[in-house]
């Protein structure tokens, strides 16, 4: 966004939606009071319906887009180019995914291989993206393979034995498996996909003689699940409500979405004027969740602008499925998955985040400047690092740009003597840094994120430390 930061953006977009609604009460008609109650209820209900709306646009870009179906396997062949449009994907890893549904199916089976010759960083999840199990070495099976069985919500018989038996509270739900790559030839990639082509799904009613799994190449199919901040996410959420059960704990939502229209076993079919409180509700939750992102996540090192994206609060309620009566993180919650997607059960075992919007001087990042990041030697990582370039706006990667990021495990990655690694962003190469370059786009801001994998204690008790990135040029 050219010259004006997002966080003023939020702020402005605000400023001037509190003077249109600030009108005293008494002053308004019986329809004015309708309009505005309908504008709250919205704002709220995207809030509360981010992360199964999250579900439900990967789920339907996977069945619109590509030839993949529920309870099969897509997966990327090759580490994700920019035309992967989820949020904030990893493209220095093998992706693979599958959407499950034991409404028809009943009870599902998905086998994890054990780690001999490859591995899997994985996580399975309901359609709040509320934690079911992880998988692969630091998951359930510790590395050894095993079968993950998903039950109904509705099952009520005694789950056979040999499985890790996973209760849902949702038929839908999805699981993401990341392939690791030893490095970044064609000969590791292959060996990447070859591994995970060892995953199995099937319904539990064939367990006795499983029909082969579907795997469907999705590379170079333009994926695209960002967050769309109008009608059509009221949409998404209606799907949710129609197909799935109400969860207890969201039982006071039932009325509330009756109000904007979305109400089970009717369809939604909001008139013009409808549509147009939902649109301003829409345009008002983005600038709200902007605001937020720029201003909630404290500095994860003392003194710098790295910081974990995802509050505390959000990461205990989704690994636990808010288990606890006294706390349900809706708010931290809808901000986590406007950014990013899946629930995790152990974050910090298989894989740690740090994210990073500001520069050392506390400016919004620009893609039109340059910038350094210098990554001290001996990272805290028992696999791999990475860092990855996603467009400010979308939470995606930057599209149209040849690559996204930079990697430990790459061969034509420079170091220094000392052992560190120098990383330029930029939308040009500075000469002789080619690289360690990830190119930007000039007319955007973007955001960074560092991932270690296989993460060690250095990391934990902050012996190690991420330094901020420093301007070196600028347009």
């Amino acid at each position: 966004m050219p010259e004006v930061t997002v966080k003023r953006t939020a702020l402005a977009a605000l400023a001037c939606l509190y003077a249109m609604t600030s009108a005293p009460a008494q002053n308004l008609s019986a329809d004015d009071l309708n309009n505005r109650l309908i504008h709250r209820r919205a704002v709220e209900a995207i809030i509360w319906g981010m992360p199964a709306v999250n579900y439900d646009l990967m789920l339907q870009a996977m069945l619109n887009k590509t030839e993949g179906r529920v309870n099969q396997f897509i997966y990327w062949s090759r580490p994700s180019d920019w035309k992967n449009q989820t949020l904030t994907p990893n493209p220095d890893t093998i992706y693979l995914m599958t959407f499950f549904n034991t409404k028809d199916a009943g009870p599902i089976v998905i086998e994890v291989p054990p780690a001999d010759g490859g591995s899997l960083a994985a996580n399975i999840d309901d359609i709040w993206q509320a934690a079911l199990e992880d998988a692969g070495p630091e998951g359930a099976d510790q590395g050894k393979g095993g079968k993950y069985l998903i039950l109904p919500p509705d099952y009520n018989s005694n789950p056979p034995v040999g499985y890790f038996v996973l209760p849902s509270q949702t038929y839908g739900g999805f699981a993401l498996f990341r392939s690791n790559l030893p490095g970044r030839t064609e000969a590791d990639f292959a060996k990447s996909v070859a591994y995970a082509k060892q995953l199995k799904i099937y319904p539990l009613a064939h367990a006795a003689n499983p029909p082969p799994t579907t795997f469907t190449d999705v590379m170079g199919i333009l994926f695209d699940s960002t967050i769309p901040f109008d009608l059509r996410f009221f949409q998404s959420l209606d799907r949710i409500v129609q197909s799935e059960p109400w969860q207890e704990r969201d039982r006071a939502m039932i009325n509330q979405l009756r109000s904007i229209g979305i109400e089970k076993g009717k369809p939604f079919n909001p008139d013009a004027k409808m549509q147009e409180i939902l649109n301003a509700a829409a345009r008002e939750a983005k600038a709200l969740l902007e605001l937020r992102y720029d201003t909630v996540f404290p500095p994860y090192f003392e003194g710098t602008y790295w910081r974990v994206p995802a509050q505390a609060e959000a990461v205990q309620g989704q690994s636990t499925r808010y288990a606890s009566r006294e706390a349900y993180a809706i708010d931290a919650r809808g901000l986590t998955y406007t950014l990013g997607f899946i629930g995790i059960k152990r974050l910090g075992t298989a894989q740690f985040y740090l994210m990073a919007i500001k520069d050392k001087d506390g400016k919004n990042l620009s893609g039109a400047n340059t910038y350094r990041l210098t990554v001290p030697a001996d990272a805290p990582v028992k696999q791999y690092w990475s860092v990855t370039a996603y467009d400010r706006a979308t939470h995606a990667l930057i599209r149209g740009m040849p690559r996204a990021s930079a990697a430990s495990q790459s061969a034509e990655l420079a170091k220094n003597p000392d052992g560190t690694v120098d990383l330029y962003f930029g939308p040009k190469a500075l000469a002789g840094k080619e690289t360690n370059w990830v190119p930007t786009r000039p007319d955007g801001e973007f955001e960074l994120m560092f991932r270690l994998y296989g993460p060690t204690k250095p990391l934990f008790d902050k012996t190690w430390k991420l330094p901020d990135l420093e301007k070196v040029s600028a347009q």
